[in-house]
């Protein structure tokens, strides 16, 4: 079986995209413990390194770097995006068959990389997820976070994993360059795939405790990390018919709406006066909110079209078959 082919794309090549954020001290050793890795991996690969806007020397030790690692294609971007952007960037430059990306940290740890790239190449999936066991995050407010969106994105997507923050991953180009990521959805990567119709599948991975710099994950990310799973459950379910999402709230809305008013006008006939009851108001207003949710929904439904329509952009993926 083969998948569709991608410009630009080199076969047997493996394409390591890191993202960088203050990671200076970490940026020699984890080029080196790559390189170690992969002393026996079987096939070219490329270490493509971005430093996301740091400001503690992280690009200059990349150039550095350069000089004596000739397969480091560094990445600079101008100012700090995100990691999203910073693994979009890299996915854009990566030029190879297969793509792996883990953290900077050096808390992955680069030496599963080829146990999970050969298990990709045996065709036993489209994209191999870490799992870190036994982590050692010293912060309760890392792992704690961590553990409860686990399991909110579990109950809320079709995607059956355990740990859906582990950075450390390989996938097909195709379905990695197909991901449009922004905002925090890196962290939604696994179902992102699972939405393009990859085969996904877990492995145990180590976990290694932190040596330079410090964490960027902390509380303050959790409100913004929900409201990216309220958009995932949105578009794993209403991506392309909003109008049965917003269309079937307005229904329900304008029913509760018209019995109400259905009933004060029978009383009103009987000669009852309905002005001053609040049950009057509250159903006006849920007419009312009913009303423009179907509005919203034909909108949205508009829209999607348009984009669709426009853009060229299909609704399914496909691989060809031999």
């Amino acid at each position: 079986m083969s998948e569709n082919n991608i410009p630009g794309q080199i076969p047997n090549l493996l394409s390591v995209v890191i993202p960088l954020y203050r990671e200076a001290e970490n940026a020699p050793l984890l080029v080196q413990s790559l390189e170690k890795a992969f002393e026996n991996i079987g096939c070219e690969y490329e270490l493509i390194l971005v430093d996301d806007g740091s400001d503690d020397g992280t690009g200059k030790v990349l150039e550095e770097l350069t000089k004596t690692h000739p397969r480091l294609k560094p990445v600079y971007h101008r100012r700090n995006y995100g990691q999203s952007a910073a693994l979009t960037a890299g996915f854009d430059a990566a030029r190879g068959e297969w793509i792996a990306t883990l953290d900077g940290d050096l808390q992955n740890d680069p030496a599963d990389l080829p146990m999970m790239l050969e298990m990709l190449k045996n065709d036993e999936a489209d994209a191999i997820c870490g799992r870190r066991m036994d982590r050692k995050d010293k912060a309760a407010t890392v792992t704690i976070p961590s553990m409860i969106g686990n399991w909110f994105i579990r109950r809320m997507t079709k995607v059956r994993m355990h740990d859906y923050g582990c950075a450390l991953r390989v996938m097909r180009a195709e379905f990695a360059k197909g991901l449009t990521l922004y905002g925090e959805l890196h962290r939604f990567i696994p179902v992102l795939l699972h939405e393009r119709g990859a085969r996904l599948k877990e492995v145990p991975v180590r976990h290694h405790a932190r040596q330079f710099g410090e964490s960027k994950y902390n509380l303050s990310k959790a409100p913004r990390v929900f409201l990216d799973l309220l958009l995932m459950f949105f578009f794993q379910r209403f991506a392309t018919r909003p109008i049965q999402f917003f269309g079937g709230s307005g229904l329900i809305a304008t029913g509760i709406g018209s019995v109400i008013l259905l009933e004060l006008l029978v009383e009103k006939l009987m000669g009852h006066n309905v002005g001053h009851r609040p049950i009057l108001i509250i159903g006006v207003l849920a007419f009312l909110v009913g009303v423009v949710l179907i509005s919203i929904g034909l909108c949205a439904e508009l829209i999607v079209r348009a984009y669709y329509e426009g853009s060229g952009k299909k609704i399914y993926t496909t691989k060809i078959r031999p």
